[in-house]
């Protein structure tokens, strides 16, 4: 379980967490492994689950079609590596998902925290919940910017069409 929980801290989500919060966390991962390619969640399926990365890149794909299944169109929006996180907006609702997540590297190993157990810790413990949302907010405004910077590229460079 130390591993587990030395793994915890250097992940961006659970920052500044005491040793006492990250083992608390820890107790509700299970880890899962997967191979090159294998789709980890479907876009436009239920979000239940928040992911963070032990081993391995993730990319984040979007389907430009509306059928919802991957196709050769997909567009890998994000790489995401070790350490990071995704599926976080299933701790907000339990919304579709509007991606779809897909391992990129051999032996991609993810921890997986289910919503509830960990909707239920925050909800037990406020200081734990007030530094995760605390810390989910800044990831979650990291990304938007980010895709803000992107979309302006586009935007502002992409060449006009005849």
């Amino acid at each position: 379980m130390s591993s587990l929980v030395n793994f915890l801290k250097q992940s961006d989500i659970f920052y500044q967490f005491t040793p006492t919060q990250l083992e608390l966390v820890a107790n509700l991962c299970r880890e899962e492994s997967f191979e090159m390619n294998q789709v980890i969640f479907q876009e436009n399926s239920g979000s239940k689950e928040l992911y963070v990365i032990a081993q391995g890149e993730v990319d984040i794909l979007i389907n430009r079609g509306s059928t919802g299944s991957l196709t050769k169109s997909d567009t890998v929006v994000a790489r995401l590596r070790r350490g990071q996180s995704f599926g976080e907006v299933a701790l907000v609702d339990e919304g579709l998902r509007s991606a779809t997540a897909r391992a990129a590297q051999k032996d991609t190993r993810l921890l997986v925290i289910p919503r509830d157990k960990i909707i239920m810790l925050c909800e037990t413990y406020p200081q734990l919940g007030y530094r995760m949302m605390y810390n989910l907010a800044a990831d979650l405004a990291m990304k938007i910017r980010n895709t803000d910077l992107r979309i302006r590229e586009q935007l502002l460079y992409k060449p006009a069409e005849k």
